[in-house]
């Protein structure tokens, strides 16, 4: 794949974005309001996400070892 296809790729890709959002009938000021308030939602939702897994494969790592540690203790003394 060149260069050139891959650009054409992605301008493509941002017409069918505009087609679906109905941002090609906005003026370009509403446009820069539009794609601004998407992706500050979009970089919130990465960030929550990215916390939000490493919070809980923590845990659930500190589980598995305090269980795998000690296989005579009852897992629900653990999670207390």
């Amino acid at each position: 794949m060149d260069v050139k296809s891959t650009s054409r790729y992605l301008y493509w890709l941002f017409c069918q974005f505009e087609l679906i959002t109905c941002s090609y009938l906005m003026e370009p000021w509403e446009k820069v309001l539009f794609y601004s308030f998407n992706l500050a939602m979009l970089g919130l939702l990465l960030y929550t996400t990215y916390v939000c897994v490493a919070s809980h494969a923590s845990s659930a790592f500190q589980l598995l070892c305090s269980s795998l540690g000690n296989p005579q203790e009852n897992a629900l003394s653990v999670l207390q």
